[in-house]
């Protein structure tokens, strides 16, 4: 401390209440002041508790609780997280003395409810404590978060389903996950995101084609964030785990190399609302390199399955239009009509004696995802894809 600084202050080991106002009584404000300039901190021993008789640290910046009144969150949450933060790197010992709510009210230019709203919290959490009458100290210098997963997909679906039970199994009970569905609509992926953010220690996201969201995904902890499923050059800083549609296709296309020379051309209905784009471009490319005569539709609802002809459906609707339709018109599904779907279920097992699917391993996927955000593993990874041969083909 400093050598200058008055004995009253330099010398008291443990001063009983009056002995602070007469500090104040007996030297100016104006050269107490000047001792504050020049110091980074000042010890003062309050009167308190036999247990907690111990130095208390009062800031004299206020950086520490710094608001930036321009971010999608709400600003107690910010609070919040700015004294957690210094709690983890050190900054705010145990016993701390937090800024008053008025100093942190007039420094940030906020109302003094959202800072209360943020030391209560802090409160119900055991990091902080108050004592009446002179202010909120810092408890404890670990923080356990519990383990509480942001779930984010677009829609719910048997492989889905799967992913998810799987990424439950895998984790064991050892995080509270909460799933939710965005629908393809980009509103309602901001909402979410932007409800979640704060709340949660990961965040799992499954952005699929939509457009335009990388700005939402941007207010989340870069270092939470994991892209499932579907990614895009604009999300690769994000740890992810997701199928590469372009080489999926293709490679499983030129796996049935075989089986489709026998067909003249082949035709993929790509409805372009919520499918993978990656599916078109590695659908061209292998006709392309092939030369075999094709074309994308939008929908099968009023065509009609053509003999020599291989459809190539990521939609299950479109899937059964076309398998209803070759049997009234007599076509042999496998001789005269191909088939290839997209995704492995149960039920395309035994449809039309067997169809052939292009599908990942969304069980697999889900275990390793698990294990990605319970290990906090920064890493990119593309989960494979096959062809399952059957008789549609």
């Amino acid at each position: 401390m400093h050598k200058n600084i008055p004995p009253l202050i330099r010398h008291a080991k443990r001063p009983r209440a009056k002995i602070i106002p007469a500090v104040y009584n007996r030297f100016s404000h104006q050269f107490i002041s000047s001792y504050l300039k020049n110091l980074a901190e000042v010890v003062i021993y309050l009167t308190v508790p036999t247990s907690l008789q111990v130095p208390a640290y009062q800031f004299l910046n206020m950086s520490i609780i710094k608001i930036d009144l321009k971010s999608a969150k709400p600003i107690y949450k910010q609070i919040v997280q700015r004294v957690e933060q210094g709690i983890l790197s050190g900054e705010l010992p145990r016993n701390y003395r937090l800024p008053s709510i008025n100093k942190v009210c007039r420094a940030n230019g906020i109302s003094r409810d959202s800072v209360l709203l943020a030391y209560q919290e802090l409160k119900k959490k055991g990091v902080v404590h108050a004592i009446p009458g002179k202010g909120y100290y810092v408890r404890t210098q670990t923080i356990n978060y519990e383990k509480k997963y942001f779930l984010l997909f677009d829609e719910l679906n048997v492989f889905k389903e799967d992913l998810y039970k799987s990424f439950l199994d895998t984790l064991n009970g050892k995080a509270i996950v909460d799933i939710f569905f965005h629908h393809f609509n980009k509103n309602m992926f901001e909402k979410l995101i932007y409800d979640a953010n704060g709340n949660y220690s990961k965040y799992i996201v499954m952005p699929s084609n939509l457009k335009g969201v990388e700005k939402a995904i941007a207010i989340l902890p870069a270092t939470d964030v994991y892209i499932l499923d579907q990614s895009r050059r604009s999300l690769f800083s994000y740890a992810s785990i997701y199928q590469n549609f372009i080489s999926a296709m293709y490679q499983s296309l030129q796996a049935a190399s075989n089986q489709l020379k026998k067909y003249k051309r082949m035709v993929l209905i790509h409805p372009g609302q919520k499918e993978p784009l990656g599916m078109v471009t590695g659908f061209k490319q292998y006709c392309n390199d092939q030369r075999i005569a094709h074309k994308v539709i939008r929908s099968f609802q009023d065509q009609q399955p053509q003999k020599g002809t291989v459809y190539v459906t990521p939609e299950d609707r479109d899937l059964v239009n076309i398998v209803e339709k070759s049997e009234q018109l007599n076509l042999l599904i496998g001789k005269e009509v191909g088939i290839i779907s997209y995704n492995e279920t149960a039920l395309k097992k035994v449809v039309a004696n067997g169809i052939t699917t292009i599908s990942t391993d969304f069980g697999a996927m889900g275990a390793r995802l698990a294990e990605m955000v319970w290990n906090q593993e920064s890493i990119k990874i593309e989960n494979p894809s096959q062809l399952i041969l059957r008789n549609s083909l």
